[in-house]
């Protein structure tokens, strides 16, 4: 029975009295001053690590997922061009691909370059002629107009111009605008300019401003005597509704187009846009990753000043019999703790100014007096923010897994203190 009473009682990892202890640690006294400092700055260089790794990164997939959309939504995610004769038989070809399944719209068009000027400006811009019944269905375009309508489009000899060309010529919807091309009549003295005023039928905003600055779109059939070609096409724009798929739609549409075609997709057309986000978006990851890492290391330092510190403290739990299981745990726990309450804190901070990342960007520039996102030098005239979840995720994940690793050298440092030395110099 007495001996029964003698047996140490073994107590469950992680049992209150390690937690107890652990919250003294991280609790600051005047003695240990320093090391709650260090213990702070490790907090707070993983909440800001993590914060600004979610916002860079939701930022990034913004840009990518806008641009896409209003790149995609302008043109096609495919391009179907002739070869070996020219595209006199674009009508059947387009109906033959827009019976293909998975294709939205094929869009016969007539591109050609002019300059565009009125009483107060000139402009290079990109003339594309179009079918009104394409046009409209063109959600970036019919959903945004800002000025006129579309109505009659086909029959008219009025064009669709962008609000900043509209705004560099001083122009609104009703007033005319004069397109002159390089290659006009032939004359017995050569190519003569071609010069023809138009009406602004509508002025539209995609939100894109290399876009909303060039492009004038006119009816095809008018396209198609502005810029000599009799009863041809320069090619046809196919939309898919899936242009991550678009592998699988180049060979239907290639069976489908029933003549020599040639085809360039969404990804060749914009390759090296595209390619420079993604670079850009993995060399930023591993930068602010360096940010974590380095908090990551204050805990260390943090942490090894504090098993130092704690030396005879250590010593008296293991001759009152804490294990040396026991004395590791206290400090894992100490240790994770920053680096888990740094991470979350840091997740709800990045989320919150990405949810708020627009209010945020018009507030800097209100206070600062500039212009923080130049639609110009961005190309979009809002700053998008996309939180991808699996891309949140493993931010977290690595942060808790750097903070928890950070722990284990400090730890186990301490359960291996002698509590006889560490008596001797007390």
């Amino acid at each position: 029975m007495d001996h029964a009473m003698n047996d140490p009682v073994r107590t469950p990892p992680f049992a209150p009295f390690e937690w107890l202890i652990s919250g003294r640690y991280l609790r600051a006294r005047r003695r240990e001053g320093f090391i709650s400092v260090i213990a702070g700055f490790s907090f707070l260089g993983i909440m800001l690590g993590v914060a600004t790794l979610i916002i860079v990164m939701a930022v990034m997939n913004g840009f990518r997922k806008e641009l896409l959309d209003k790149i995609l939504g302008l043109n096609g995610h495919l391009l179907v061009q002739p070869l070996e004769s020219p595209l006199t038989d674009w009508k059947d070809v387009a109906d033959r691909l827009s019976g293909v399944q998975g294709i939205k719209l094929a869009a016969p068009v007539v591109d050609g370059q002019a300059l565009a000027s009125s009483p107060f400006n000139a402009s290079g811009v990109f003339v594309r002629g179009i079918r009104a019944d394409d046009l409209n269905r063109l959600s970036s375009i019919a959903n945004h107009l800002k000025q006129g309508t579309l109505e009659g489009f086909d029959d008219s000899q009025g064009v669709a111009i962008g609000r900043r060309l509209a705004d560099q010529l001083s122009l609104h919807a009703g007033d005319s605008i004069t397109l002159v091309a390089p290659r006009g009549a032939v004359t017995p003295m050569g190519t003569t300019p071609r010069i023809k005023p138009y009406k602004v039928a509508a002025v539209f905003e995609i939100g894109m401003s290399e876009y909303d600055s060039t492009f004038v779109f006119m009816p095809l059939k008018e396209a198609q005597a502005y810029f000599n070609r009799a009863n041809d096409v320069t090619a046809i724009e196919v939309y898919t509704d899936n242009p991550d798929r678009i592998d699988v739609f180049r060979k239907a549409v290639t069976e489908a187009a029933g003549r020599p075609v040639f085809l360039v997709d969404w990804r060749q057309r914009n390759s090296t846009f595209f390619n420079a986000l993604q670079v850009e978006r993995n060399v930023m990851f591993l930068i602010l990753t360096l940010i974590v890492l380095v908090a990551a290391l204050n805990i260390i330092s943090g942490l090894i000043m504090l098993v130092k510190d704690k030396g005879a403290d250590i010593a008296i739990l293991r001759t009152m019999g804490a294990s040396q299981g026991s004395i590791m745990r206290v400090f894992l726990i100490t240790g994770a703790a920053i680096g888990v309450v740094g991470t979350l804190t840091g997740f709800f901070v990045g989320v919150l100014v990405c949810m708020n990342i627009e209010s945020i960007r018009q507030f800097l520039s209100w206070v600062t007096n500039t212009e923080l996102f130049s639609p110009e030098l961005y190309f979009l005239s809002k700053l998008p923010a996309e939180i991808d979840f699996a891309e949140t995720s493993a931010v977290v994940i690595m942060a808790l897994t750097l903070s928890f690793l950070a722990t284990l050298y400090p730890s186990w440092r301490a359960a291996r203190l002698d509590p006889v030395d560490a008596l001797r110099y007390e």
